[in-house]
């Protein structure tokens, strides 16, 4: 049952406001002595020209619902107060029946293209490239969850200018036996060498950009190169995407789409968009801004001339509902110009495309950079991640059976819950000891909440019957509470693209069944055993699914 909805349908009765505007006015007490959702009745003062606290105490004295213990004018406000065993009964015989499905949503809603993690060719996965894939990750599952046919996109970075630099680096300076033993650490270190060399001596990125151009017409060398350093790349990240439990539907990177760039050129000729500006082919956007550069002057292609056909070539594809881009706010200009151009072309389905942006992770404040070599290595961090993890659960439990697979499932988990409990357009400082902690806002303590529900059901090891589920003490309810609210928590992740409002809100039920767990007996044999059960029971499915939507694991044993 869905109680603030009752308090829309309750309130609707008696008021002529529409349901939307009745359900965005309704609040949350901070007072839970008050009740559990309140309206305001300033909006309808204005209508009638009456004090708020009239029409309060007016329209309470005509509101009858069942499913509230008490409804009562607290100055301008209605407060409805929860019958507290039924909510508990309602709440838990629903999780009980839905299990991991609780919080489904069925509807067919279409496909979803989400172009994320996308890290460049020859390079190193670093921590900067940590964000775009657990966030593009959380949310393909959200999307899932609500009726979305999700679509995970790799779009490596596999073409454009640098990797004429990196083909320019390795005939100066590369080793086939080097590369070959170990290739992202070798192509890495040639990267930053072109950069530091090219400080010193700027006729090296013309070199570059003369081998790109090579590698664009097709010369032999240069693709060569380029298939091979793809090749191995992929291997090694592959390997880290098994470490983080992330899989893809596609790899079309850069150079997909090299042959489809051409049409997009062509169409926009063709539609009086292109013209010249200082050598370039530009598209003009509004007044005040700056025009889209789509070829440079010596007819190379750029990002957006990319983006532009893969943007057309993803809704011919998938004919997609939504288009997702889960990139750096860094990057926000640039879907600004993808979407002004694609309007320009006169395809309205532009507004569908939404960027997710995010903010930075910082190490001692200071930004990761991979050109500068100043980069922390995303597959190192994983590694320390486990090692810690597994030191904590020696101390804590030394005789826990598959100890290195739990250390992996809470080292790798800690790490991607503190990236997702974080606000995306937030930066943050990545301190690894805090990160893989038991204690605090952390993914480890979930997962320890999780296998504290777990062990209690082991302990009782009794069937439980979904009839007796009435409790009505203060500490079951706040947890049946939270527990009622989760499939409103999942819309509104999704509805802000928000994987944080999923993480927050497992930290928040774990805090409050810990209060229940330190205040209640749970294996208590009385007439309410089966009830805390269930309580118990629902809390661990519920936790165990929002850590799934992060793509987290939740071991049963800690």
């Amino acid at each position: 049952m869905d109680f603030k909805q009752e308090v829309v349908e309750t309130i609707a009765k008696v008021v002529s406001l529409p349901k939307e505007k009745i359900e965005a006015l309704i609040e949350r007490p901070k007072n839970v002595k008050l009740g559990d959702y309140a309206f305001p009745t300033f909006a309808l003062a204005k209508i009638e020209h009456k004090n708020p606290a009239v029409i309060a105490s007016e329209l309470t004295a005509k509101l009858v619902n069942d499913n509230f213990a008490e409804i009562v004018a607290v100055g301008p406000y209605i407060n409805f107060a929860i019958d507290h065993a039924k909510l508990v009964s309602v709440t838990l015989k629903k999780v009980l029946a839905d299990q991991d499905k609780y919080g489904d949503q069925d509807t067919n809603q279409g496909n979803v293209p989400i172009d994320m993690s996308s890290p460049n060719i020859a390079k190193p996965m670093s921590m900067g490239h940590l964000r775009s894939t657990v966030i593009g990750n959380s949310i393909a599952k959200i999307l899932q969850k609500i009726g979305f046919t999700p679509i995970k996109i790799n779009y490596l970075g596999d073409y454009g200018t640098q990797f004429g630099k990196l083909i320019t680096a390795y005939k100066l300076w590369g080793n086939e036996e080097a590369v070959k033993k170990d290739p992202i650490t070798n192509l890495f270190h040639y990267y930053v060498k072109f950069h530091e060399e090219a400080e010193k001596d700027p006729k090296l990125e013309d070199e570059g950009r003369a081998w790109f151009k090579k590698l664009e017409e097709g010369d032999a060398e240069a693709v060569e190169l380029w298939q091979w350093f793809r090749e191995v790349s992929l291997q090694e990240f592959n390997r880290i995407y098994k470490e983080l439990g992330v899989t893809f539907d596609s790899y079309n990177g850069e150079a997909f789409f090299n042959d489809k760039m051409q049409p997009v050129v062509d169409e926009l000729r063709a539609k009086n968009l292109l013209h010249e500006s200082r050598g370039a082919q530009v598209v003009d956007l509004d007044d005040d801004e700056n025009p889209a550069l789509i070829l440079k002057s010596d007819g190379t292609s750029l990002y957006i001339t990319r983006d532009l056909a893969a943007a057309l070539y993803r809704k011919k594809e998938y004919n997609f509902a939504m288009s997702l881009y889960v990139a750096g706010n860094e990057q926000s200009g640039h879907f600004k110009q993808l979407k002004q151009v694609l309007g320009k072309m006169g395809y309205d389905w532009q507004k569908d495309i939404h960027h997710i942006p995010f903010g930075l992770i910082t190490q001692n404040g200071k930004k990761l950079s991979t050109r500068k070599g100043n980069v922390v290595f995303l597959d190192n961090v994983l590694k320390d991640a486990v090692k810690l993890a597994l030191e904590q659960i020696e101390a804590k439990n030394p005789n826990l059976a598959n100890k290195e697979q739990v250390a992996h499932q809470v080292g790798v988990g800690a790490v991607i819950f503190h990236d997702l409990k974080n606000e995306r357009l937030d930066n943050f400082d990545f301190n690894l000891n805090e990160v893989v902690r038991f204690e605090g806002d952390t993914g480890p303590y979930v997962q320890y909440t999780n296998a504290r529900a777990q062990s209690i059901l082991r302990k009782a090891n009794v069937a439980i019957d979904d009839t007796k589920l009435a409790l009505s003490d203060d500490w079951a309810f706040a947890v049946a509470k939270d527990i009622a609210d989760f499939p409103a928590i999942i819309q509104k992740a999704f509805e802000k693209f928000e994987p944080s409002v999923i993480a927050k809100y497992s930290l928040n039920l774990s805090k409050k069944f810990n209060k229940y767990y330190a205040n209640v007996r749970i294996l208590n044999q009385d007439d309410e055993l089966n009830a805390r059960l269930a309580l118990v029971q629902a809390t661990s499915i519920v936790l165990t699914e929002s850590l799934r939507l992060l793509g987290v694991d939740a071991p049963k044993e800690m």
